[in-house]
């Protein structure tokens, strides 16, 4: 009797054993389900690169993962939901809302209601901003949009009716009325005055390049067949090129904004996320008559490929790419172009959970009445545990209080560079040859590889500048007052 007890002990044991063990195999060997279905691909885009972004579970963060980290009051434990992201990215169900706390929409530590406040809040400012737009272009909020040009640069608007014509039915899309009040806006379309203030003239010339960027966007994507979605994109742009009159609108800025108008259902959050994205890279569409912004990051990603593969940069500089021109759209758009629709998703939300700052809400807001403000923050007194793993090397070596903190984006490029590094020194004989490389890398990209291995080469980018800057300081500190102190003597 007492030997089957134990007998029965014993196999209860080994069970109670066995069973997670095999449940953590099973999770460790899950293949995962791919979230194509999620963004429905037109059935005659053929050529659309294979996603490679699985939902797993137990790595993927879940909708019940994500509401388990909210207290009762709505406190978000932003720690470990940064940690699960960079595990296995976000579940597509749940991706808008998880977006919204990354990129800085909302503070971690406020609550259900005070969301709901500024929710509520900003839906209001965006609906008084597209009114104001509305006013200036009747078209703004009617359901269409224009592909040609509307004004002249003078200020004379554009009467032809063959030309508004043209510009509403272009692409074969349908522009027949939503809502009774469109024909009106129609004949006040046609009825613009001429305009002499500079400010409206700047934003009316952009709107048609908006309308023509807006029919190429993702237009492999079910989503894009309805006229509705192209229009939301349409105004959500043509109103950030209102308010943001430094940057206006600029060509990327489709791809950038509209994976926000299929994750959030509201086009007033829609607009919020991408305008707090902008304040990340609205410094890369900044463009003067001398430059354009983004040449600042090409002259860093230089530095940062001279440092970690000085062989490579002086290939590239012996071809005449020194300025990294090839490289501009993927800072542009952030690599948009070279991955799939789902898998450049992915790639965000890890750079944006690798370099979260959990002072980024409060930076935003204090900041909400300058843009200029708020391209960067400085360091401040923060829970490490609370941010990015990126952000914490950069905390942790002092890189922080440097005036612009170095983006993750360009080590990602770095890391491609480093690793067609090879192939490019072996068969690249001119600009062109580096330009067809690093495009056949489109659709073979890893976007969890490619964070690592930017992750890598910043620590290594980082250990280098401090090494060099220890060198100099102790030049400077013994070296050179020594040798001045002999000179003396010897004079």
């Amino acid at each position: 009797m007492l030997t089957s007890v134990v007998d029965t002990t014993s196999h209860c044991l080994l069970v109670s054993c066995v069973i997670p063990f095999v449940w953590l195999i099973g999770m460790w060997r899950d293949p995962g389900v791919s979230a194509d279905s999620f963004y429905e691909i037109r059935p005659e885009c053929t050529d659309v690169p294979t996603s490679r972004f699985k939902i797993k579970a137990g790595k993927t963060l879940s909708a019940r993962k994500w509401h388990a980290t909210f207290t009762p009051e709505g406190y978000l434990d932003i720690g470990k939901t940064l940690r699960r992201i960079y595990r296995g990215g976000v579940h597509p169900s749940i991706r808008g809302e998880v977006w919204e706390f990354l990129l800085g929409c909302y503070d971690p530590k406020s609550t259900f209601e005070e969301r709901d406040q500024i929710r509520q809040r900003r839906r209001m400012q965006y609906a008084t901003w597209k009114e104001e737009c509305r006013q200036l272009f009747p078209l703004i909020g009617s359901g269409r949009f224009v592909t040609a040009p509307v004004i002249t640069e003078d200020g004379q608007p554009t009467q032809d009716p063959l030309v508004l014509k043209e510009t509403n039915s272009a692409k074969g899309l349908t522009v027949l009325p939503l809502d009774n009040s469109s024909p009106s806006r129609t004949d006040a379309v046609n009825n613009l005055e001429k305009v002499t203030d500079k400010l409206v003239i700047q934003w009316m010339l952009t709107l048609h390049q908006i309308g023509l960027d807006v029919v190429r966007t993702d237009r492999t994507l079910v989503f894009y067949e309805k006229q509705e979605n192209l229009s939301k994109l349409w105004d959500i742009l043509a109103v950030y090129a209102w308010i943001d009159k430094d940057v206006g609108y600029g060509q990327g800025m489709c791809d950038l904004c509209s994976p926000m108008i299929i994750l959030l259902d509201n086009e007033a959050d829609a607009f919020w996320c991408f305008e707090r994205l902008m304040r990340r890279l609205r410094g890369n569409f900044r463009c003067t008559e001398r430059s354009v912004g983004v040449e600042a990051q090409l002259s860093t990603l230089a530095s940062v490929t001279q440092i970690i593969d000085p062989k490579l940069h002086k290939h590239l500089e012996h071809l005449g790419g020194g300025d990294y021109l090839f490289a501009f759209r993927m800072l542009m758009v952030l690599f948009r172009r070279e991955f799939s629709f789902c898998d450049s998703l992915y790639l965000w939300e890890m750079m944006w959970a690798l370099e979260y700052d959990p002072d980024l809400f409060v930076v935003y807001e204090e900041s909400k009445s300058s843009f200029e403000k708020a391209e960067g923050s400085k360091g401040k007194t923060k829970s490490i545990r609370q941010c990015g793993k990126y952000e914490r090397e950069n905390l942790k070596s002092g890189a922080k209080n440097a005036e612009s903190p170095l983006p993750i984006s360009v080590f990602l490029v770095a890391s491609v560079l480093k690793d067609k590094s090879a192939k490019l020194l072996q068969e690249a004989r001119g600009l062109d040859d580096v330009v067809k490389i690093l495009n056949d890398i489109t659709g073979n990209l890893d976007a969890k590889k490619a964070c690592t291995g930017a992750m890598k080469l910043h620590k290594k980018y980082l250990k280098k500048v401090m090494f060099s800057l220890q060198l100099f300081l102790i030049f400077h500190i013994f070296v050179f007052p020594y040798d001045r102190r002999k000179s003396k003597l010897h004079n």
